[in-house]
Order: C-alpha cells, then structure tokens, then sequence
C-alpha cells in the first residue's frame, strides 16, 4: 500500500457572480411571477452570491463537462502535463447526458491519451465517491496518479422553462398555477462550477495534503428517498421512475425537476449527520483536539447551528475558528462543493506542516455522508 496524497487542488467558477436579487434575471418568472418562497429561503440559507453557467437569457455558457474540464486542465504544469494522467474519476448529480457517463465526456474534451475512467452518480456524497476511488486506486498501486473531480450544471434544470408546462396544466384544471415548495425550495439553494484534486504517491510542491483515511455511510435501509430528480414520490413514500410515465406527464408535472422532501430533510440530516461522523472519528481514534480545519459541506447556513449542537451532544466540540467555509459567497454547488472549499483552504495562506484537515460531505439523497482525513505536508 502506497501513501496518498492531494497535491493540487483546482476550482472552476463560470461568468461572474450573482447576487440574490438577480437570480430570477438568470432563472427566470414561474408564471411571470416573482417567487414568494424566495427571501424566506435565501435569508435562511444566508448565500449572498452563487454562480450560474447560463446567461441572463438562460442560455447555457458551458456543459457540466466543460466546466469539470476547465477545473481539471488548471492542474496542468510542466510536472504534470495532461498525457501524465493515469486514471480520472469525477463526481457529479447533474451529468449533462444519462450515457454516456459523465467522466467518458470530461476525457473527450480533454483529448489526451487512454485512462481509466469512473463515474460517480448520487447528489453531493458523488464528489467523494469519486475521490475515494482515485483515492484507493493510488494507494492499492493500481496508478501512480488519479484526477478527481466533483462538479454541478444545475442552472438549467431550476430554470422557469423546466416549469411553464406544469403551469398551464394547472391553469387548464383551473387550479392554482404555483410549483410545489418541494420544487421552488431548490431553485434558491443551488450553484453552477467544478473543482478538481490531483492525487499523487508522493508529496509534491509547496503544500500537499496526505490522505489518512476516508469513510462513508448510508441510511436507505432505513429511510425513504428525500432529495431527488427524474421521478416523484408516491404516498406510501416510493419513488415512481421517469421511465413510467407517459410522455405528457414529464411535462405536465415537471417530473424531471429536481425535488426535496423538506420535513424529513430537517427530521434525519442533522442526526444522522452526527451519528456518522461520531462513528468515523471513533473507528480512527480521532478527537476534536485532533482538528485544526473543520470542513463541513451544508446546503445552508440555516443548519450550521444545529450541527454544532448536536456535535456537542456527543461530547464533540470544534471550536468556531476551526470551522472553514465558503457557503456564502460560492453557494451549494452539490458534489463540487468540498473540492472548492479544500482548494480555497489550501491558497488561503494558513495552512502549516502537521495541521489536521476533517471534511464532512452530507447528502439527503438518501441519506448518505462521506468522510476524510487530511495531514498538511
């Protein structure tokens, strides 16, 4: 078994900022309406700017393939040129096509050489499914490098096009032509960009960020579907898929939109969250003194204290100035969101040989959270 270890890290964030209250100028009117859950949202979830690959007419800027490129080509040098890649693994819930997977389109606009590809599907936990197999693929010996990425083109699936069917079906069933909070709830969570890590068997350069271990977990065997796209839900709390609807009703219902089931996200994320994460500092024998940079990926700011308290709880107290995030200013960007706060952390300029890196990646799929434990070197 070979060490590992993260020796560069890259972030890629399209076109420019955008604030709160140009948001629908990207997204658009449901109904050339402005959306009534909106500020309610947004002051809970305390982002101020996010990032859109779309322009302000909603057409696209880049594919979520060119963005997971333009992220990856930055870990390009001359010590590590893109024929040097041995394996690439990228993550991701918004892949711009079902087939092919989203890492074979990521390695057609790279156009270097043959490598071994993984796709990683899910929601946010995909970006650290992806790492850990680069991750393992490194340490096993099977390559001497692995480019991971986890990266999000959601811009285009909150758009009010996705939606105007669904409007003027209700209107034709005279019914109140308003999208589902569990649909309009995402549509002020959600952000566009990439962010990309070169794994090594070996240091290199002025900070490397060795890998001491990675774990995950998942509660569907005992929790129904909260978070989900291509589908909806039945009473009895299953998912129906796409494929068995009649074409009319992808349209007439917004199937394809991506949903939350806000009551039982707020009921298991925090508690399983801390169950987890207890349970993976307890297996490595790793204590809150053992934390110099906490790393938590939240969709909003709205559960951060609710994290803290139920750390306490368990007897785990991290203190405030531990915790690293960039929520606000870059937004929820899914499964890229932990590649581009790592990235952020290593150029922030405070970062010192032996410090201590914990990243926690929740994901209300299913319930799903992923681990890692990170040495400065």
């Amino acid at each position: 078994m070979f060490d590992v270890y993260i020796t560069k890290a890259a972030k890629y964030l399209p076109n420019e900022a955008v604030s709160n209250d140009e948001m629908e100028n990207y997204l658009g009117l449901i109904n050339d309406t402005a959306s009534k859950a909106r500020r309610i949202i947004l002051r809970n979830n305390k982002i101020t700017s996010r990032y859109y690959a779309v322009d302000k007419n909603g057409v696209s800027t880049h594919t979520n393939a060119e963005l997971t490129k333009n992220a990856v080509s930055q870990l390009f040098d001359d010590k590590f040129s893109a024929q040097d890649m041995e394996v690439l693994s990228c993550g991701t819930s918004s892949p711009d096509v079902f087939a092919p997977s989203h890492a074979a389109m990521v390695h057609g606009l790279l156009k270097n050489k043959s490598v071994e590809l993984n796709s990683s599907s899910g929601i946010c936990c995909s970006g650290m499914n992806a790492l850990k197999y680069g991750f393992l693929s490194v340490k096993s010996g099977n390559s001497q490098n692995a480019v991971c990425t986890g990266s999000e083109k959601v811009s285009t699936w909150l758009s009010a096009q996705q939606y105007n069917r669904e409007i003027i079906n209700l209107k034709n069933l005279e019914e109140q032509p308003i999208i589902a909070f569990k649909k309009d709830f995402l549509r002020w969570m959600l952000s566009d960009g990439a962010g990309a890590f070169l794994l090594e068997n070996k240091p290199s350069g002025a900070i490397s960020l060795k890998i001491e271990w990675m774990e995950a977990y998942s509660y569907a065997f005992e929790l129904e579907t909260c978070m989900y796209a291509g589908g909806d839900k039945l009473e009895n709390g299953e998912i129906k898929p796409w494929s068995d609807y009649k074409p009319e009703q992808l349209l007439n219902e917004s199937i394809l939109a991506v949903k939350q089931d806000v009551k039982i996200l707020d009921e298991f994320i925090l508690p399983k969250g801390v169950e987890s994460m207890t349970d993976a500092m307890a297996k490595h024998n790793v204590t809150a003194d053992d934390i110099d940079y906490f790393l938590p990926h939240v969709s909003s700011h709205f559960f951060v204290d609710g994290l803290k308290k139920g750390l306490l709880e368990k007897g785990v107290d991290i203190a405030d100035e531990k915790w690293f995030m960039n929520l606000l200013r870059v937004g929820n960007v899914g499964s890229a969101s932990i590649y581009i706060a790592v990235e952020e952390l290593i150029n922030s300029g405070k970062l010192k040989k032996g410090d201590k890196i914990f990243l926690s990646v929740p994901e209300s799929g299913r319930f799903s959270f992923a681990y890692a434990y990170l040495t400065v070197c």
